[in-house]
């Protein structure tokens, strides 16, 4: 009897308990997912650089996907894209709207522009604030806003404090850290798991957190690139007569002798070695290959897919003329088949085309040809010498024109890279066709074999030519070799670079790209103080861009009654020369005669301004001027001047206007006072980098 009766107590009492449990339970989560029942609502032109929160959930009106709401970068997105439309372009939302997860993470170098979703991401250079989107989820042990706080408002504190997440950070980790595949489920964050960052604290917290800096990965491609269906000699274009080389350019050895063993390299050894050859005065041949590493190359492991760390579209100019030879001409073939190894080739890796060039170019095989680095392989040793010149420009105006098509195998969403190798020297001019090429967005690389000799320099119809054809001149898109034999030397470090993304910068930017002449009133109304500040926000805006004689250029007119040019585009081509020559401006003084400072600017500046470089103003008063601004405002437009206005405390509204580009409320601003100016040196690059990706290309 009393057996049975404490079984039933035992019973009752485990009963009891599993129920409290499983309510407290079902209380925890509950607190946990608050956040999804008081979710904030922005509108589809919010920027995320806009938002304090490091991290929050908001949801997504419907019809936010339209091109003004302008989206750059890929997986990473810049922190003044839209937030919504990036959600959009990633997938994590359609076109009628949802819940986003927002985190935001450092800045980076560069941001990939793609076609997405049916939306179009712009690329840029690098900016200081980036951020993730993912599903509207909250990530366990995150407390999210219920309201969001905005840079624009004049209060720091938080509208709506949050709530405080049930367990304490420390129990909260050793939780997580026991139950990942749980807390991985519970993110919904399957598109971007490896960008994980610190949980947020609530104000009541005071642990430091830090955000990791994130690490980009390559979304893959919706298609694969199809299987050849022709042979090379299909696809190839039909060569012209091949014309007698000019005694001028040396002519090689006709004859047939032995190929020295090439150097098979695989593209993880290159991602691991740090050879920086490109930096002055280091020479390629001294930086880390040891005569073991190359006579016991490692063989290629089989990718189906190809190294997805190398997702470019490349195309080699492969030099046929009549000057290489045919044994060089050989080994030049076997360094193409090192390189196709090396890289990886696949549908979510890199592609490779080849184009051989001699009077005229022709294509050999283009992007969606070869799909595997064995069949690549194999289709480069059946090429034919074309014989001929070596007209480099002509192949570049081909490449540019007819190769980095979608017919071709382009994917758009992949950087577009050309590797010339030219043995001596080209019998054309390069530098035009070079700069049409990178405005298209082509990444150029020059590998130069044997360069011309002492004596032999006179012969160069292009002095300095490679100089002249890529966008750095800091070696990184240029390699020299001092003969054919050593080429096989150079398979990983060109592997390298063409890999390294981040720094495939080739093309025109809105960072890269301009002559930007600052007009600054040097009025008596402004003061010593206050034109000291108006230096600082100058040196603030100018450390932005990349200059130097080939990038962009600054220039500076002070203006009273009279005008006086302070420096002009070509007086400085490096940016700390820029900033002193700044800091050196001295204070004037005056009346405001503002518009024949902007005729004088456009004389003295923009007349000199180069024809591939956009010309653009910046002019900053502090008061109404004494003539009209109107008459030479419209001739610097007419003349393609891209005119910004930045008026300060007495600054006439209807002359900023008129001395701004249209539409006006982009390109001027107010601010009422000059402490303030700093506060519109990131909207001031945004708009000038949102034209510039407005604008056509040549």
């Amino acid at each position: 009897m009393k057996a049975t009766v404490l079984a039933t107590f035992l019973g009752v009492f485990l009963t009891c308990t599993y129920t409290a449990k499983e309510a407290t339970k079902k209380t925890k989560k509950a607190k946990l997912y608050f956040a999804l029942t008081d979710v904030p609502q922005i509108d589809c032109d919010v920027k995320a650089g806009k938002i304090i929160n490091p991290e929050f959930i908001a949801k997504c009106p419907p019809g936010c996907q339209d091109v003004k709401h302008r989206v750059y970068g890929t997986d990473i997105y810049a922190s003044f894209s839209s937030i919504c439309n990036a959600a959009i372009h990633s997938g994590i939302i359609d076109n009628t709207g949802g819940k986003v997860l927002v985190q935001k993470v450092a800045g980076h170098s560069g941001y990939r522009g793609s076609f997405s979703n049916g939306v179009r991401s712009l690329s840029l250079p690098r900016w200081r604030e980036s951020f993730l989107v993912s599903e509207g989820k909250p990530r366990k042990g995150v407390t999210y806003p219920s309201t969001l706080e905005y840079s624009s408002s004049k209060s720091t504190a938080v509208k709506s404090e949050p709530k405080k997440p049930e367990q304490d950070l420390k129990g909260m980790k050793s939780a997580d850290t026991a139950n990942t595949s749980e807390k991985a489920s519970d993110q919904g964050d399957t598109a971007h798991k490896e960008h994980q960052t610190t949980p947020v604290p609530t104000p009541a917290t005071q642990m430091a957190t830090t955000t990791p800096t994130p690490t980009t990965a390559m979304t893959d491609p919706s298609t694969t690139v199809p299987q050849p269906t022709t042979t090379p000699a299909a696809t190839r274009t039909t060569a012209a007569p091949a014309k007698t080389r000019p005694g001028l350019h040396r002519v090689r050895d006709m004859g047939s002798s032995s190929v020295h063993p090439a150097y098979a390299s695989v593209v993880a050894a290159a991602a691991t070695m740090e050879i920086d050859s490109w930096k002055s005065g280091l020479s390629l041949f001294d930086t880390g290959f040891s005569s073991k590493e190359e006579l016991n190359p490692k063989p290629l492991e089989s990718i189906s897919q190809g190294n997805q760390n190398c997702k470019v579209d490349l195309s080699f100019l492969m030099d046929g003329s009549w000057s290489i030879g045919k044994r060089r001409f050989q080994l030049q073939k076997r360094f193409l088949g090192n390189m196709a190894q090396a890289l990886g080739i696949g549908s979510a890796g890199p592609l490779m085309g080849i184009v051989q060039y001699g009077d005229d170019p022709s294509t050999e095989f283009n992007l969606k040809t070869y799909a595997n680095s064995k069949d690549l392989r194999n289709a480069i040793e059946k090429i034919q010498q074309k014989g001929g010149l070596s007209n480099v420009g002509k192949a570049l105006s081909f490449v540019n024109k007819n190769f980095f098509l979608d017919a071709n195998g382009n994917r758009g969403g992949a950087p577009n890279v050309v590797v010339v190798v030219v043995d001596g020297w080209p019998t054309d001019r390069v530098e035009e066709a070079s700069r049409l090429a990178r405005e298209s967005g082509i990444n150029i690389f020059f590998v130069t074999v044997e360069a011309a000799a002492q004596s032999e320099k006179q012969n160069v119809i292009e002095p300095n030519f490679v100089d002249k054809a890529v966008c750095r001149t800091s070696g990184f898109y240029s390699i020299n070799v001092p003969s054919w034999f050593s080429l096989h030397k150079v398979v990983q470090p060109l592997v390298k670079r063409v890999c390294d993304t981040d720094r495939l910068a080739c093309s025109k930017t809105c960072l890269n790209a301009a002559d930007i002449g600052f007009v600054i009133d040097g009025s008596s109304s402004v003061g010593t103080g206050n034109f000291r500040t108006v230096l600082q926000f100058v040196a603030n805006i100018s450390k932005e861009f990349e200059i130097s004689d080939t990038d962009t250029r600054i220039g500076a007119v002070q203006y009273t009654y009279e005008q006086r040019l302070e420096f002009s585009f070509d007086k400085y081509s490096t940016k700390q020369d820029v900033l002193n020559a700044i800091k050196r401006i001295s204070y004037w003084s005056g009346g405001t005669s503002t518009g024949a400072a902007i005729s004088y600017a456009s004389e003295q500046l923009f007349s000199k301004s180069k024809p591939n470089k956009r010309k653009i103003m910046i002019l900053i008063t502090d008061g109404r001027s004494y003539d009209d601004v109107s008459v030479p405002a419209m001739a610097a437009h007419q003349n393609g001047v891209i005119a910004y206005s930045i008026g300060v405390a007495w600054a006439a509204p209807d002359e900023l206007e008129a001395i701004a580009s249209d539409p006006a409320k982009e390109h001027s601003f107010f601010v009422d006072e000059f402490d303030n100016l700093y506060r519109y040196v990131n909207q001031l690059i945004q708009n000038i980098c949102t034209e510039f990706n407005s604008q056509p290309r040549n």
